[in-house]
């Protein structure tokens, strides 16, 4: 009989214990209609870096008009890439590493969002990334679910509730304690919606103190950017890890892409390098290249995680990583 040794730790214990930087990695649900085994691919390729724990995004249902038998077009409601929790119990269970599922406030009422952390919590995932989500692509701005959360804090509030027993029926009594490990996210160039970088900063702590454990940033391309991002933390009194979100730039077009995308700035330096490449290899090797010294500058500054974001390009990534370590 093969017994399951494996030790469930939360992402904080785990940057607490650890001797040296550690390497995690963000991957993406296989579009609907592909099998799980498509990101087994993905994964199996990431574990010759010994990550400790795999995030896994989750996806809100969009709509799009299809047109109908009765030849009219109809909206109807689609999750391109479903699966997270499953994923996430696969992961744990195939790799013996932490799966860190995101969940995000739309398309949940807070009812849903309590059931889906009781279902997390029988599953064994401990380890949770809270955030609001995007707004759908015909939104300009995001859109709670009637009835849900509209702010990251809201929920993080709800699962340190959880965590001390208390649930959305006050009826419960003795109710089990849950032991989510509550990470959020940080912007080093402050979110785009914020009106100020001072008050996206005091909304970061706010997160912080109702619950949170650990920070991941959003991506940057900028290490100044970052390393003022966690002094003026410290300096507002956040204490816990901040973990910075990485990806090597790999095209000329990301030049427009990512910025609009994102909301986040490419440095000059960068740009101009990118400008003169003359050849999509070119291209590739020059954000190879930059992500690899951004990766070991911030090795020197003593950063607890580099956080990949995959975006689906394991091959990419597995260049950065070994050029880093």
């Amino acid at each position: 009989m093969c017994i399951n040794t494996y030790k469930l730790m939360k992402i904080t214990e785990i940057l607490a214990k650890a001797k040296e930087t550690k390497v995690s990695f963000e991957v993406l649900p296989p579009l609907k209609g592909k099998s799980i085994q498509s990101l087994y691919n993905i994964i199996d390729q990431l574990m010759e870096f010994k990550p400790p724990f795999i995030d896994v995004t989750y996806h809100r249902e969009d709509f799009e008009y299809k047109l109908m038998p009765s030849g009219y077009y109809e909206k109807v409601a689609i999750r391109k890439r479903p699966g997270t929790v499953g994923i996430c119990a696969s992961i744990m269970g195939k790799y013996n590493v932490e799966a860190v599922p995101h969940l995000i406030c739309g398309g949940f009422k807070v009812e849903e969002t309590e059931n889906a952390l009781i279902e997390l919590a029988y599953l064994g995932v401990q380890n949770v990334l809270a955030l609001r989500g995007d707004a759908r692509k015909f939104e300009k701005t995001f859109v709670p679910e009637p009835g849900g959360h509209k702010y990251a804090i809201d929920m993080v509030k709800q699962m340190h509730d959880m965590n001390e027993g208390r649930y959305l029926d006050s009826d419960l009594h003795d109710a089990y304690k849950t032991n989510f490990c509550i990470g959020v996210a940080g912007y080093p160039e402050k979110h785009f919606e914020a009106t100020s970088y001072r008050k996206d900063l005091q909304h970061l702590k706010n997160k912080i103190d109702a619950g949170g454990d650990y920070i991941v940033t959003q991506m940057f391309f900028d290490n100044k950017a970052f390393l003022k991002f966690v002094k003026d933390c410290r300096e507002i009194g956040i204490q816990v890890p901040i973990i910075p979100g990485i990806k090597p730039l790999t095209k000329k077009s990301q030049l427009k892409t990512i910025p609009s995308t994102f909301y986040i700035d490419i440095p000059d330096e960068l740009e101009n390098e990118m400008e003169k490449c003359k050849t999509p290899e070119a291209e590739k090797q020059l954000g190879i290249e930059w992500c690899v010294q951004q990766s070991k500058e911030l090795l020197k500054a003593g950063v607890p995680c580099l956080h990949y974001y995959t975006m689906g390009d394991v091959k990419t990534l597995g260049n950065v990583v070994r050029g880093v370590f």
